[in-house]
This record gives structure tokens, C-alpha cells and sequence, in this order.
């Protein structure tokens, strides 16, 4: 029996908008019915801050500290809370609610769909597995996070490495349409991350900088020889097409795409008013 065809899109170091517009109008055309599902590798130029859909600029993000650090800045369309985009590869997966068993619910759905990160993590050697709340307590600390960092805890289904979380992932759902992406990290930099946030009280900082790399760990901190982005593209693309049982062919965008992705850049993701918004 063949393995159904996706999609498999590297798209490189791409502005923070252009990175989030793409993933949009992919699950535009998904839901169209003009494209198979996709998988989408990419990196971020400038060096960014994402935010999820519903974060309060105002009251969680230190914007002194991005100008301070040069950082891009944007509001993504999935849930979740603020990622530091610098050492790491983002994936997204853009697949229909309707694909053969796909699960309903969310949690499930990131179980299945996040096989592929598993396989990837192994593939570089690494011993990773699927976080799974077992007290109360952790599964209540899921539903009203303590920060708005989200290498701050690991949720259902993510990838952990030791204890720590080793990737972070955000979903929506739009048209029919899962859209899932997360990041992947290859370095940390959790002086710089947790600055960027505002905290109740100086101690609240300093007591989640100091737990942070206790929570949270990076490929390069685990493997004695330190992975190239090359090599995390091989391993992840490898575990994608064996962890969702499909065959990727590579897919170039055409001018007429482009020339819309641009179009949702500008109106949405590159647009003060969504970014900023209450």
C-alpha cells in the first residue's frame, strides 16, 4: 500500500511576518482543497519573539529589552505563550481536521501529529519521550501557567529530554484546518529569553530565570557534539515522513503565491494593529 504524498516546504531565514503569513496561507490553500497537507521547515530573520494569539502585549512583554536585544517581534495565530526564535528549527504541519485518524481533540491530535518531532529527537540521539501530566497538581499548572514563557513547562504531549522540555508547540484550528507549529530547539539563551517579559516582582524573575534551565533544555546541551541545522533538517524531516506514515515531495512556491502571502503579511502579521492589539 503507498504512503499518501505531503508536501515539504524548507523555507530558510524569513521575516518574522512573512514566517507567520506563510503559515497562514498555507492552511488557506489546504483548506481550498489546492494543496496536499505540509510539512514547512524555517528559521527567523531577524531574530524574533513570538507571542501567542491571546497575550497582552502591554502587560507581559518588555519591549525596552526587545529594541535592547534587536529582536523581531510578532503575534502568531495559534494559542500558547511568548518563544524566543534565535538557536533553534521551526516546523509547522498543516493538515485537515478530516485526515484518516485524525483525533477530534487537540491533545490527541498533538500526540499524533508531534510523532515525527519523537522520532527526530531519537534519530540525533537523543532518549525522548511525550510529557504526560501525573499529578493534579501539573495538570492544573497547565491551565493557568505561572509565566508567559513557554519553555517555562512542558504541556500535553510535548517533547521532553531528562525531565525538560526540549520543544514547544502552539495549534489552531481555522477552515477545517489543523495548523500546528512549534520550536525546536538547538541553543537556549535563558538570560536573554526570560528579559523579556515583565514579571509581579523582581523575585518572580529571578526565581523563574533560576528555574528555567532546570525546566527547559536545548539538543546542544545534551549531545556531545554539538548538532548543525543541517543535520536536525535530516533527522526531523526523516521522523516527519515516519512518524505520520507519508512520503514528502518538495514544493516550491509560485510567483502568484507569493504575491499573496505578502498580501496577508501586510494586512495581518506586519500591521501594528494585530501585532499590538488589547
Amino acid at each position: 500500500m503507498s504512503k499518501p504524498t505531503w508536501y515539504f516546504i524548507n523555507s530558510g531565514a524569513c521575516s518574522p511576518s512573512f514566517n507567520m503569513a506563510l503559515d497562514e496561507a498555507l492552511l488557506d490553500w489546504h483548506s481550498a482543497g489546492e494543496i496536499p497537507p505540509v510539512v514547512r521547515f524555517y528559521q527567523w530573520n531577524p531574530a524574533t519573539l513570538s507571542i501567542g494569539y491571546f497575550q497582552n502585549v502591554e502587560k507581559e512583554i518588555d519591549l525596552e529589552q526587545l529594541k535592547t536585544h534587536n529582536l523581531g517581534f510578532v503575534r502568531r495565530p495559534t494559542g500558547g505563550r511568548g518563544v524566543l526564535h534565535e538557536h533553534e528549527l521551526t516546523y509547522s504541519i498543516i493538515v485537515s481536521e478530516e485526515y484518516p485518524n485524525m483525533p477530534a481533540t487537540v491533545t490527541e491530535a498533538y500526540r499524533v501529529l508531534s510523532e515525527g518531532l519523537l522520532i527526530g529527537f531519537q534519530k540525533l540521539g537523543l532518549d525522548a519521550y511525550f510529557s504526560v501530566p501525573d499529578t493534579d497538581e501539573k495538570k492544573s499548572a497547565l491551565k493557568n501557567p505561572k509565566s508567559a514563557v513557554c519553555f517555562d513547562a512542558p504541556s500535553w504531549y510535548e517533547l521532553v529530554v531528562e525531565g525538560k522540555k526540549v520543544a514547544g508547540s502552539a495549534q489552531t484550528r481555522q477552515k477545517g484546518v489543523i495548523l500546528q507549529h512549534g520550536a525546536i530547539l538547538l541553543d537556549l539563551d535563558a538570560d536573554k529569553l526570560v528579559s523579556l517579559f515583565k514579571y509581579p516582582s523582581e523575585q518572580v524573575k529571578e526565581r523563574i530565570r533560576k528555574s528555567l534551565p532546570e525546566k527547559a533544555v536545548a539538543i546542544n546541551r545534551l549531545r556531545e557534539k554539538p548538532a548543525n541545522m543541517q543535520e536536525c533538517i535530516q533527522a526531523f524531516k526523516q521522523g516527519f515522513e515516519d512518524g505520520l506514515h507519508i512520503h514528502f515531495e518538495d514544493f516550491t512556491l509560485s510567483d502568484e503565491q507569493i504575491k499573496y502571502v505578502k498580501s496577508l503579511e501586510a494586512s495581518r502579521y506586519a500591521n501594528d494593529e494585530w501585532t499590538y492589539r488589547k
